[in-house]
């Protein structure tokens, strides 16, 4: 989320509510804030006894607001924070915040804000599972759905302050925060289907030895991310990574080796690539496997050991060559040790041999495990190098340029 292209610039009203969950906004306004949000904190006074303002103050820069009679301020308090929030996210909403919510109760400034606010109201309920299932508390919720004001992220089912178990727990910070992305934009690829691969395979010599690179698949991971919250239908085939669950929105599925990948991918694509409408091949699939991998660990031998390597299919290629027209749109990615011009060379060369319509080139050394990147764009008509930026930035430039190839721009 650090780097999210949705939040950057915006203002976020983040109000918070007094539940035992209150401590957890904290961590949605610093992850708010460190994704480019000015973050305004609203509080009520029941929220303040279980966290103190100057905890929000010190995180996002910005006074408390908690009472709509504050005699400092010339004119209609919440009228003023609703003009000026492009998001306002409720983190926690109590079971009596959601029932004042749904009957257009205005009595402190976080629901005077909520009915004032004409942009979109993000709500995040926490409360005892009782309180969630009580026929009151889901007659509210429905109400709210019926409005079309709100958007309800969570709750969860989990473990409660009071040890007990069900739904009613909120959602975490970090699925707040992508909600609230999710929210700030632009939904310009609503519809489309995207595919989306990821990180290294491996290639097993022993149930204990195997041939990898140092993929991380963060790039992959970005562009999944960011297509789903434009709006995308977003299947992401990942090799082996260290990154946990899926992106929001994004269905995950986990291979290991090129053939594993390269099965998965025809599934999801279709016999005739009808199933999506962009492919973007940001794995780093392995050359070569090994010809008879072993069923038992391979003992330690001389001083010198030959595996023979067969070649790995050219999952990038094959999709090339089956395309009819420039559909679906292809993308593929250039890593290399050497820069400048051998780079935008190679990655020409990949662009007329495999079929594709933009490549994505970048030194290994600019690119393997980090958060950030330096890419060229290389497309027939043009190389176009980009500064230093966030993966997740990134993501959107080339979905950028994906979007322009499926709009025929």
């Amino acid at each position: 989320m650090s780097g999210s292209t949705s939040l950057r610039g915006r203002t976020v009203a983040l109000c918070v509510t007094g539940s035992i969950a209150a401590y957890k906004a904290v961590f949605v306004a610093r992850l708010l804030v460190k994704s480019g949000a000015k973050v305004l904190p609203v509080m009520t006074s029941s929220a303040a006894q279980f966290v103190g303002p100057v905890t929000f103050a010190g995180i996002c820069g910005e006074p408390v607001v908690s009472n709509m009679w504050d005699a400092s301020f010339a004119g209609e308090l919440h009228v003023e924070l609703a003009g000026r929030a492009d998001l306002v996210a409720i983190v926690p909403a109590t079971a009596d915040l959601l029932a004042r919510l749904a009957h257009g109760r205005a009595d402190d400034v976080v629901t005077a804000l909520a009915l004032c606010a004409r942009c979109p109201v993000l709500v995040a309920p926490a409360m005892h599972p009782r309180m969630w299932g009580h026929p009151a508390t889901l007659a509210n919720v429905a109400t709210l759905a019926a409005q079309g004001r709100v958007t309800l992220v969570g709750p969860v089912s989990g473990e409660v302050a009071s040890g007990d178990i069900g739904t009613g727990r909120m959602a975490e910070p970090e699925a707040i925060a992508a909600a609230a992305s999710a929210l700030l934009s632009p939904g310009d690829l609503s519809g489309r289907r995207i595919a989306v691969t990821a990180g290294p395979t491996v290639e097993d010599i022993d149930p204990v030895r195997f041939i990898g690179n140092r993929s991380s698949g963060k790039m992959g991971f970005a562009i999944a991310e960011r297509a789903a919250a434009r709006g995308a239908e977003v299947t992401l085939v990942s090799g082996p990574v260290d990154i946990a669950g899926a992106p929001p929105g994004v269905r995950r599925v986990d291979v290991r080796g090129a053939i594993a990948m390269r099965d998965a991918l025809w599934q999801v694509l279709g016999p005739d690539l009808s199933r999506v409408d962009a492919l973007v091949m940001a794995a780093a699939v392995a050359d070569y496997r090994p010809a008879a991998p072993s069923a038992t660990k391979v003992k330690k031998g001389g001083d010198h050991a030959t595996i023979e390597l067969v070649k790995n299919p050219d999952l990038l290629a094959e999709v090339g060559a089956k395309r009819v027209g420039r559909r679906p749109v292809l993308v593929g990615f250039a890593v290399e040790t050497e820069g400048g011009e051998a780079l935008v060379a190679y990655a020409r060369r990949k662009l007329v041999e495999k079929r594709v319509d933009l490549v994505v080139a970048n030194e290994a050394i600019e690119s393997f495990g980090r958060d950030d990147d330096r890419a060229t764009l290389v497309t027939s008509e043009r190389a176009e190098p980009l500064a230093r930026m966030k993966k997740l930035a990134l993501a959107d430039v080339i979905l950028d340029r994906v979007r322009s190839s499926m709009s025929g721009e």
